[in-house]
């Protein structure tokens, strides 16, 4: 569980950030998970764009990918998303405490 400092952090992190998925109208696909799954891996923080397009309700999608990738919501505000998930092989972000 983040605490409200590290997800700050991690907000600031996540503002340059140009969105890594897309999620369009076919919604929450294998692909698009597995896609977020290795960008998790390798980065460990990824900003998500939902397009208008998306029929599946934003609090729905949050709650799918956090749940198949076993990640951390950080932000949510409008159709972006941004997920956190730390890598404890190889760490790229280092937390506050």
């Amino acid at each position: 569980m983040l605490k409200k400092n590290q997800k700050q952090y991690l907000k600031g992190l996540a503002n340059p950030l140009s969105p890594t998925a897309i999620i369009g109208k076919d919604g929450l696909t294998e692909n698009i998970l597995q896609s977020i799954d290795e960008y998790l891996t390798a980065h460990e923080l990824i900003k998500i764009n939902v397009l208008k397009s998306c029929e599946t309700p934003m609090q729905e999608l949050v709650l799918d990918i956090m749940a198949a990738t076993r990640s951390e919501l950080v932000s949510q505000l409008g159709r972006k998303i941004v997920v956190y998930r730390h890598n404890s092989a190889e760490p790229v972000i280092r937390l506050p405490k």
